[in-house]
């Protein structure tokens, strides 16, 4: 059983983790060093503790410890009970959710071994240059709705754990593999060796229209796409063995990637197999 212990300082050296949490460049530094991350909120704090993540404290507010109760029960991390005043000048801003915890990383899987899967339907997504976290927290959790088995991320790509990454996935981040490729473009053709075709999302108009090509073009695919502003680099595009858009109504030339990300998703998902009679 975890120990609730009232804490009234916001100085107080225990609230560390979660100490300066609006200071994004602060917390980009900190907390790949420290090995940790936060996680916000009853749901995405519980989805957390069941994809394995080893709890490190909670802090919460009040109203929030009963609600806990069996996740404070279970775990033996140190849990910090605070006013919501006193959270708010420990972390920066006001914590709506009421319910803050550190959770432990893991080390992430190198990019082979998640290209190693045998399954011949199998669709990844390879991200470039994802650099706002909510749009990549919005892309994991529509690679999770949708059957993408894992992403890999080029090395500038944002943070997945970070706290507003994590908040806007709802906790989807936790259950879609990811690893990064440290050698950019190059590594594509790891990609490539591997038995993907790799799918570069473009509005080109020298791309092909999704909802023209052929299923089957799909299956053991690797779906990319690039940054919020700039969309693919020259590099990935020379990399990829198609390009394809989605097919926009006349004088829009694009979607928000994290929109794109999901059409994309839902175009290329394997057929239903039809009901047993």
């Amino acid at each position: 059983m975890a120990d609730l212990i009232t804490v009234e300082d916001p100085d107080d050296p225990r609230l560390r983790d979660y100490t300066g949490l609006t200071d994004v460049e602060l917390r980009r530094r900190r907390e790949p060093a420290e090995g940790l991350f936060i996680a916000e909120g009853e749901k995405v704090i519980r989805r957390a503790k069941d994809a394995g993540y080893e709890m490190r404290s909670m802090l919460l507010s009040a109203k929030w410890v009963d609600v806990m109760r069996d996740v404070i029960d279970e775990l033996p991390a140190p849990v910090y009970a605070v006013t919501p005043e006193l959270a708010e000048r420990v972390t920066g801003y006001h914590v709506h959710r009421g319910a803050l915890a550190s959770m432990q990383r893991k080390p992430l899987p190198a990019a082979d071994e998640l290209l190693a899967g045998d399954s011949a339907g199998q669709r990844i997504a390879v991200f470039e240059g994802f650099v706002d976290h909510a749009n990549l927290g919005a892309a994991f959790r529509s690679a999770a709705a949708l059957g993408i088995s894992a992403i890999l991320l080029s090395p500038d790509c944002a943070d997945p754990l970070y706290r507003r990454a994590i908040k806007v996935s709802m906790g989807s981040v936790f259950s879609v593999p990811y690893a990064r490729l440290d050698k950019w473009p190059a590594d594509l053709e790891k990609v490539r060796e591997a038995g993907y075709r790799i799918l570069a999302m473009t509005p080109s108009e020298k791309a092909t229209p999704l909802d023209q090509v052929p299923a089957e073009r799909f299956a053991r695919s690797a779906i990319m796409l690039g940054s919020e502003g700039h969309g693919l680099s020259t590099y990935a595009l020379r990399a990829a063995d198609e390009w394809v858009r989605i097919p926009m109504a006349e004088g829009i030339d694009s979607l928000n990637v994290a929109a794109a990300s999901a059409v994309a998703f839902y175009a290329t998902r394997p057929p239903q197999a039809p009901p047993i009679p």
